[in-house]
């Protein structure tokens, strides 16, 4: 291969015309003269995010598809990939899950699927770690921001259970279905983990300070470690990833990319997004391939927070001048999905993909409406990676 990868995906990067930004999308609103630099000279288009039919396209399932690997086949489950990126050693037989702290009311109808994006858990987690279930040893760690990972320890136990979790408020949680033995075990850990959140002082003196308590678990992407070809087995690349995210960082484990670690890095719209452009530019003299991820702009979003979604694009184009001029380089730009910040959620419209070091197809800018008229025309996202490969020349 001749040429070096940088792939840089801003998650939730892709939106819909919004009337308060005269009927633009936060990317289209945003001055992000770097971005456009890019775009004039490299080549652009759209990239369609995997889902299943039906459904709304997850960032677990969109990022494996972007590396090339068949979600269906590859992915084990969200909370596995939580799990493994908060660093946590996952044993055989282990059923993992990603948890969301919330706030429910006395008849478990949701308030806030998130608790008011809670971040300072770590007495609640402690608190969480003292439940007992017979036969099962439970393992709450802090994930990222109001998210924790869990894990179940014991003999026999199933990932075929469902999600409690609606995915919006103003509705009951769900009935956990499935194994039934796992779903009785399921069943006791949330009822003792209310019970316990419920008169925690945490939660009391966010009540005295007119936030909402975080008193409930939302669980799901059920799921058990199991091994697949890795990245550099499938491509023969030698690849790492910075990233901020418990979920991102799981993802390049379980791919087994080397984690190349940024200090301030946290996922966030405080994210040391200096810190992260400058590792990368320093990680691509050794490594092949280089996986950087931002997060906050998906939040945003998912927040209906559109003018902080275009301002957090324009930081993000401050900041990445030290990888302008790399030589020998081919810098991909794009997201893993859109999230619409009217709808507040990810939404099945096309992400923008720019593609610079190879050709140039004369876009003005990096905008999803700019790269519709690109050369790499619409691609599915399963197929990103071969395009990829045939711009480097030599693989």
């Amino acid at each position: 291969m001749s040429k070096k990868i940088i792939l840089i995906v801003i998650d939730g990067l892709g939106d819909e015309p919004i009337p308060q930004l005269k009927n633009k999308t936060p990317l289209e609103a945003a001055k992000t003269p770097n971005f456009d630099f890019l775009a004039k000279n490299g080549i652009c288009g759209l990239v369609l995010p995997w889902h299943e039919k039906g459904k709304l396209p997850t960032s677990e399932d969109t990022h494996f598809a972007i590396f090339g690997f068949d979600p269906k086949k590859s992915n084990p489950g969200r909370g596995v990939l939580e799990v493994l990126g908060i660093g946590e050693k996952i044993k055989k037989g282990d059923v993992c899950f990603r948890g969301n702290f919330a706030t429910v009311d006395e008849n478990l109808v949701i308030i806030d699927r998130r608790a008011e994006r809670i971040e300072d858990t770590e007495d609640l987690i402690e608190s969480l770690n003292k439940i007992k279930i017979k036969g099962v040893k439970v393992i709450v760690r802090k994930a990222f921001g109001h998210r924790v990972g869990i894990i179940f320890r014991g003999k026999n136990l199933s990932a075929n259970v469902s999600s409690n979790d609606p995915k919006k408020v103003g509705v009951e949680v769900l009935k956990i279905k499935g194994q039934k033995r796992m779903v009785k075990i399921l069943e006791e850990f949330l009822e003792k983990a209310r019970a316990i959140l419920e008169t925690h002082p945490k939660n009391k003196e966010r009540i005295k300070e007119g936030k909402l308590p975080a008193n409930y678990i939302l669980l799901r992407g059920a799921g058990k470690f199991k091994k697949i070809k890795g990245f550099k087995e499938k491509y023969g690349l030698k690849a790492a990833f910075i990233a901020g995210g418990t979920l991102y960082k799981g993802i390049g484990k379980y791919l087994g990319m080397e984690e190349i670690k940024v200090k301030g890095a946290n996922g966030t719209i405080k994210t040391n997004l200096k810190g992260k452009f400058l590792a990368a530019k320093k990680a691509i003299k050794e490594y092949d391939f280089v996986f950087l991820h931002i997060k906050a702009c998906d939040n945003l979003a998912e927040d209906g927070k559109f003018l902080e979604k275009k301002e957090f694009i324009e930081k993000i184009d401050q900041n990445l001048k030290p990888i302008l001029n790399l030589k020998n380089t081919l810098i991909v730009i794009t997201g893993d999905h859109s999230t619409c910040s009217l709808k507040k959620s990810h939404c099945n419209l096309p992400n923008p993909i720019l593609i610079y070091g190879a050709k140039k197809d004369g876009c003005k800018k990096f905008s999803e409406r700019e790269c519709k008229k690109g050369k790499l025309g619409i691609l599915k996202q399963i197929d990103l990676m071969k395009k990829i490969f045939t711009l480097t020349k030599g693989f």
